[in-house]
């Protein structure tokens, strides 16, 4: 059997295969993406606003305003004013909570929905 070669490689049928299943996840992170870099962007923008001197002495309508200047610099669009909320703890300081939560379309019928939850204690 000197003769015979053994054929190796993807065959067409296998490449097709091969080429919707990275399309299908390449979909479905062109579809997440947008949503986990605004949550980033919503992260940086409170730890920012953390580092302010004094923020945590300031009024509760003042600290929502200056963090939704930075939003909306920073093209946030899911975050609400409901969304965010100041707590103080007694003399141990204030903390700044955003939680909200973003539904997008998917695919046909389907949707995926994303929780996010972030606080960050103020300086005072």
């Amino acid at each position: 059997m000197a003769g015979r070669h053994e054929q190796r490689g993807l065959t067409l049928m296998s490449m097709v295969i091969v080429l919707a299943v990275l399309g299908f996840f390449a979909y479905i992170t062109m579809r997440l993406f947008p949503v986990y870099s605004e949550y980033r962007s919503v992260v940086s923008d409170m730890n920012a606003l953390a580092e302010q001197p004094g923020i945590g002495t300031s009024d509760p309508a003042r600290i929502k305003d200056l963090l939704f200047r930075r939003f909306y610099v920073s093209y946030v669009e899911n975050v609400k004013p409901d969304h965010v909320k100041i707590e103080r703890k007694g003399n141990t300081g204030v903390t700044l909570v955003v939680a909200y939560e973003v539904r997008r379309p998917l695919m046909y019928n389907l949707d995926f929905v994303a929780k996010f939850d972030h606080s960050v204690p103020l300086k005072n």
